[in-house]
């Protein structure tokens, strides 16, 4: 590694670090949730007044919640131009993914060797929650107990605040896997997996639970190709 390189690593993880830390901002879990639900589309102009006037807030709040998903990457900011929703970068999802894995498999290989049963029930209830969002075709839903069903692995594991930096690299893959959701049978596959994991780390399989967390986690940029075909003006080019 280079001396900038060495020298800017660090950096960059203690930025990351003093994010998870701040403060919850509601407006900036609002307007997280609106782009990572499409609600505000990628490439879609963010009017700032409009905000200010949604969540009766002031102009101090927006600029600081807006200056934080630009850090995520969800939010391009151009000096003496529109600030709009970035579009789907794939080479940032892929990074992602990488993280996500690589974090993720040792969360659930760690909670596999010791098993706690009351985590497991409580995976297992947030399965069956998605069940429900999923046959009432609640897409909000199924995506917040989804949301939930992953940080609970790593809070089983000892290392939540893990979660929360992930989270902030996952912008673009979570964007991808919302645009997904809604093709048919899709929440189907995402509840089978789910349970096949549980079932794993029930059973003390830590090598299973892994091979499946990995499948799992594998599945969404495979679907990019037939996404972009149907939404071309999301992705970046």
């Amino acid at each position: 590694m280079s001396v900038i390189s060495a020298r800017l690593a660090p950096r960059s993880i203690r930025k990351d670090a003093e994010f998870v830390r701040q403060a919850p901002s509601p407006l900036y879990d609002n307007l997280r949730a609106e782009m990572v639900s499409l609600v505000l589309a990628p490439g879609s102009v963010i009017n700032r007044i409009d905000i200010q006037n949604r969540f009766g807030v002031s102009s101090t709040p927006v600029r600081d919640a807006l200056m934080r998903l630009a850090d995520e990457g969800l939010v391009d900011v151009v000096p003496q131009s529109a600030t709009r929703v970035s579009l789907i970068d794939v080479g940032k999802a892929r990074e992602a993914q990488f993280l996500r894995r690589a974090l993720e498999l040792e969360a659930i290989r760690t909670i596999s060797d010791d098993a706690d049963k009351a985590v497991v029930a409580e995976l297992r209830d947030l399965i069956v929650a998605q069940k429900d969002a999923a046959a009432g075709e609640d897409f909000p839903a199924f995506d917040r107990f989804d949301g939930e069903f992953h940080r609970r692995i790593f809070e089983a594991a000892g290392v939540a605040d893990l979660y929360q930096l992930m989270r902030l690299r996952s912008g673009h893959i979570d964007r991808i896997r919302r645009l997904h959701l809604p093709v048919p049978g899709k929440m189907q596959e995402v509840v089978r997996a789910h349970g096949a994991i549980v079932k794993a780390v029930a059973a003390h399989d830590a090598a299973e639970a892994q091979v499946r967390m990995r499948d799992h986690l594998s599945r969404s940029l495979a679907y990019i190709p037939a996404l972009r075909e149907r939404h071309p003006g999301h992705f970046k080019t």
